[in-house]
C-alpha cells in the first residue's frame, strides 16, 4: 500500500484514475490506460495500481484486556479483524506494540424459510467476511481433519 501524491502513473506517465472502491471495500487508483477484465480476471494495458491505506473503523466497544476502544482493521489481503486501538505496527522493530487483543471476523449465518432442493432441510444465508453471499444447506459443514465437505453440498451464490 502506498501513499503516493502524484496524479501521474510512475510506470508510463499517463494520468491516474479517480479513487475506485472494490467489491470488498478496498480503495485504489490505477493508471488510466489500464483496466480490469472481469471475464479473464486480469489487468489489461498498464498494470500500475496504487492501493490506498484503509483507515481503521472505530467501534463503540471496549477492549476486554485493557479497556481502550476497539477498531475494525483490515489486513493487506482484505481480512477483517477487531483489534485494540492501542495495537500498532512498529516498522523499525518489525513487531506490534501496545495491547495484543485481536478477534478475527468471520462470516455470518442467517436462517431462511426456504427448503434445500437436494435434501429437503432448511437453507441458510451465509455472508463471508468479504461480503460475498450464498444460500447453502443448513446440514453442510467442513471436516478439518479430512479436509472435505460434509452433509449436503447444495450452494447457490448470490
Amino acid at each position: 500500500m502506498t501513499t503516493q501524491t502524484s496524479d501521474t502513473c510512475p510506470t508510463c506517465g499517463n494520468p491516474l484514475t479517480d479513487i475506485i472502491t472494490t467489491q470488498t471495500g478496498r480503495k485504489l487508483r490505477r493508471c488510466s490506460t489500464g483496466t480490469w477484465n472481469a471475464q479473464t480476471r486480469k489487468n489489461e494495458g498498464c498494470e500500475y495500481i496504487e492501493w490506498m491505506e484503509m483507515e481503521p473503523e472505530k467501534l463503540e466497544e471496549a477492549c476486554p484486556k485493557c479497556g481502550n476502544p476497539l477498531v475494525i482493521a483490515y489486513t493487506k489481503f482484505g481480512k477483517k479483524m477487531k483489534k485494540c486501538s492501542t495495537n500498532v505496527w512498529d516498522a523499525e522493530k518489525k513487531q506490534s506494540t501496545g495491547c495484543d487483543y485481536i478477534e478475527w471476523i468471520n462470516g455470518t449465518t442467517e436462517q431462511l424459510d426456504e427448503v434445500c432442493p437436494e435434501c429437503g432441510e432448511k437453507l441458510v444465508l451465509y455472508t463471508t467476511a468479504k461480503g460475498k453471499r450464498m444460500k447453502k444447506c443448513s446440514t453442510s459443514g467442513w471436516d478439518k481433519e479430512k479436509r472435505q465437505a460434509t452433509g449436503c453440498t447444495h450452494v447457490e451464490w448470490l
